[in-house]
This record gives structure tokens, sequence and C-alpha cells, in this order.
């Protein structure tokens, strides 16, 4: 169903290719049934093959996302693989997880690893190295990745194994119930614990940006000091929402920045050089999908990290 060197010109499905429509899904939606039936697609592609007459409905072309069906119809996809599609492929990339069972596995991230495949990123990915890892995660939407780090921030994130245990950890996110403190190492001398309360969207100038703007999605980020250096001071921050860059927008927003940070912050002399943002996930707390048992896990400061510490102990 998804030979790059055929059009929809000339393209007739093969038995094996037809999916059929299950009873159980009339009068739903044409493309909400598609990501049902083929889940290592995202809903917007499906829908841009649609709009583009790659789908045949009982035989005959559909071009209409939302139409409704009745079940039990035939369906045909030419689904042309573009450089999105082609980057989700197994790549034999070293992972290390912290736990897994048959709902769910925790990995340790490290800095310099891109979760999703995306512009200038088509393949070393967390994705990649999951649909290696565990090959049956390609029938889970995006690997069974439901929330993301940074490129350059490094430590725990969790992957579902299953459409249900997905289902869930999404439920638990939105319902922030999910537990993530964050090691951060901010500019300048934070006196006190506090919050950020403040929405975070698109900076209104600077689109590589995020900003605290009006109108920005509400976001929430508590934070505690546990050490002071000369220039510097090291946070634990837990997040209450999962915001695009939230920690850094928020920390710079205080007039805080992490240190290293090469898009919200600053190099000030005096301090030791670093390569990234100092930002490690190192708590991760939640209900186990499936027996609803509390658990949690740690992951410890990675090397470069250390290093900063004793540099900023020693300056």
């Amino acid at each position: 169903m998804n030979s790059p060197e055929e059009n929809p010109e000339d393209y007739s499905p093969s038995p094996e290719e037809v999916l059929w429509v299950p009873e159980s899904e009339a009068g739903r939606r044409l493309d909400q049934v598609l990501a049902l039936l083929l889940p290592q697609y995202s809903r917007n592609r499906l829908q841009s093959w649609i709009r583009a007459g790659q789908l045949w409905l009982d035989g005959e072309v559909e071009r209409e996302p939302k139409r409704k069906v009745r079940g039990g119809e035939s369906l045909a996809l030419l689904a042309v693989p573009d450089q999105e599609t082609l980057a989700q492929v197994p790549e034999d990339i070293p992972l290390n997880i912290v736990y897994q069972d048959e709902a769910l596995l925790v990995l340790d991230k490290p800095a310099g690893m891109v979760v999703h495949p995306g512009s200038g990123n088509w393949s070393g990915t967390l994705m990649n190295a999951l649909l290696h890892h565990d090959p049956a995660l390609a029938g889970v939407p995006r690997a069974g990745i439901v929330h993301r780090l940074d490129k350059d921030t490094s430590g725990l994130l969790v992957v579902a194994r299953s459409l249900e245990a997905q289902t869930d950890l999404v439920r638990q996110l939105q319902a922030r119930t999910v537990k993530r403190e964050y090691l951060a190492v901010a500019l300048g001398r934070v006196e006190r614990d506090g919050s950020v309360d403040a929405p975070i969207g698109r900076h209104p100038s600077q689109r590589i940006k995020m900003a605290v703007v009006p109108g920005g999605k509400p976001a929430l980020t508590h934070y505690r000091v546990l050490q002071q250096f000369a220039g510097a001071t090291l946070l634990a921050c837990r997040l209450e929402t999962g915001r695009t860059h939230q920690i850094r927008v928020h920390m710079a927003h205080l007039g805080h920045a992490l240190l290293g940070d090469p898009v919200y912050g600053r190099s000030p002399a005096g301090l030791p050089p670093f390569a990234r943002q100092a930002l490690h996930a190192a708590r991760l707390g939640l209900l186990h999908p499936l027996s609803g048992a509390p658990m949690s896990w740690e992951a410890p400061l990675p090397e470069d990290m250390r290093q900063l510490l004793e540099a900023l102990e020693h300056a």
C-alpha cells in the first residue's frame, strides 16, 4: 500500500492492500477510521493523502477526510512515503533503558539526541532507536512517545508500548498527575524558592523562540533552590504543565536563564563554559497504565553536568 513508484493515475490496489471499515466504527469520520487502521501514520499525513486523491472508498476516489462512514466499506490507500515517513525507520542506536515491562519503558535520554524526526534531523532520533529496540512500536502512534525532551536536555522519558498504555499516559499528562522534576543551573543568584505561573506561546517576532505572552497556553513551574554558587544557582524545577521550552522560558522570564542556553541565555564571563542548556530530567513519577500502581524513577546527573557543578564549586 505504500510503493513510492505508483501514483493515483495508475494505481490499482491488490487484494491484500484493501482494508475494511469495521461495523463498530459506523458514523465516524473517514480520517479517524483510517488513523485507527493505519496507526503508523499521523492524522495530518492521512488527511493530506485523502485530499490528494490517494484514497479509494468502495473503489471510488474519496477526497473528503470528514466524510462519515457507515461501516463495511472497502478502503485502499496509496501511501507514497515522503521524507517524514521514510525517516521513521529502525536504527541500531544504543538506549539507556531504566525500566521496561509489557506496557511501558522508561529511558534516560542523552543530551544531543532528537526525540522525533523533523527538519534537519531525519535520522539518528529516539524514534528511530525505539523502532529498532522494539519493532512492535511501529504499531503505536509516534512509536509510543507521549512527551518530549529538547534535543540538548538529558534525562528521563516514558514511552508507551501499546495503544492502551499510550492513551492512559496521555490522559495522565493532561490531568497533570505525571510528576516531572528537573535539575537546572540558572544564571545569577536565585534567593528563594518560588513558582512561575505565566502563559507561554510563540515569540511574536522570533519564531524559533517561545516566550511569556498574553494569550499563550497556561504554564506553571515550581522551583527550589538547592545550591548557590558565585554567579549561578542549582535548582530543582517541577512542572505542572508541559509547554515547549517551559523551564527555559520561565527562568529566562525571571532573569535567570539557564547556563549554556544558546536561545534564551548567554555565556557570561567568569563562569565555566557549557555546551548546552544545563537541564536534566532527574525524576519521573506516574501511575502504571495497567495496574494503577504509583511508580517513580531517578536518573543521575550526566557526566557533563556533574563536572559543571564541580567547576562551579571551585570557581
